[in-house]
């Protein structure tokens, strides 16, 4: 598979404009670049399973370059925007380094003030420690899973609800077995992913089994509102074993109007499920708490 955005489709066309036989770019969405031919207004492509070239005209770039904030994957046969147009519309979007998901015009990571995988490796890094059992309960691209193993996870379980995020994963480069030195295949085994609702599936987890527990569920409305309440949290601590170590990104209460109040009600809820330690985290816009040691035996 090749990816291309408007970005790339644009690099592409002005080389080609002015008459360059080659052209420079990374077609797996920043995880290589490469130098590809550009002949008789079309780019040459290699085919892995042939062994042949494949030649795709560039006139199929123009609608890519117009599309928009929209990444294009090739097959060999077709070009088709990775998307899913189902409950709502998903569709995977470029960054200067990994993708990100955009669900109905909003980004479920941050991208525009940090990039999406520093963000991810430093809200693992705050929690996750080697040989630790993570428990990561909204997946989405699988980010925070894979920089969890990175971090030393032993065994990451990261559940996923929904179908049309789970397609969208699955055509991420990010997160193939052979996408060079960002991950291994060896490193993906220790992930578990389940296609399952976190708030029913937890209630199925053995308490006191978790070291870590990265908890980054979707903006709060009416139907994510239970991933932010205290039966949940409850949930959260049971599991927990004691003294892991939990992050719950709630988004930044200084960029959101009114979100200092719903921050300080979260945090409140989490103390009262039994958590120690709860501080606001303003660089990574999310709770840090721990499941307390006991003062006596």
């Amino acid at each position: 598979m090749y990816y291309f955005h408007p970005g790339v489709a644009e690099k592409i066309l002005a080389a080609d404009r002015g008459g360059e036989d080659r052209v420079e770019v990374s077609l797996d969405l920043n995880l290589s670049e490469d130098l590809f031919q550009i002949r008789d207004h079309c780019l040459v492509l290699p085919d892995g399973k042939s062994g042949r070239s494949l030649k795709l005209d560039l006139r199929d770039f123009e609608p890519v370059a117009s599309a928009g904030n929209k990444v294009f994957g090739f097959d060999g046969e077709n070009l088709t925007p990775i998307e899913v147009r189902a409950d709502g519309y998903y569709k995977l979007v470029p960054t200067s380094s990994a993708p990100t998901l955009e669900i109905n015009g909003i980004k479920m990571h941050r991208s525009q003030d940090i990039d999406p995988l520093e963000d991810a490796r430093l809200k693992t890094g705050l929690v996750v420690r080697p040989g630790n059992n993570v428990l990561d309960t909204c997946g989405g691209l699988g980010y925070s899973a894979l920089f969890a193993v990175k971090a030393g996870a032993k065994q990451v379980i990261s559940t996923e609800k929904s179908h049309s995020v789970m397609r969208i994963r699955q055509q991420n480069p990010w997160l193939h077995p052979r996408a060079g030195t960002w991950q291994t295949p060896e490193a993906l085994e220790r992930i578990r992913l389940t296609h399952a609702d976190i708030n029913g599936f937890i209630e199925t987890l053995p308490g006191d089994s978790f070291d870590a527990v990265i908890h980054d569920p979707p903006r709060f409305c009416s139907a994510t509102g239970d991933l932010y309440g205290k039966v949940f949290y409850g949930q959260l601590f049971r599991v927990m074993r004691t003294g892991a170590r939990l992050f719950h990104y709630t988004g930044s209460p200084k960029k959101i109007k009114n979100r200092d109040r719903f921050v300080r009600n979260a945090m409140k809820r989490l103390e009262s499920a039994g958590f120690g330690k709860v501080s606001f985290n303003d660089h990574l816009q999310g709770i840090y708490a721990e499941k307390a040691r006991p003062l006596f035996p």
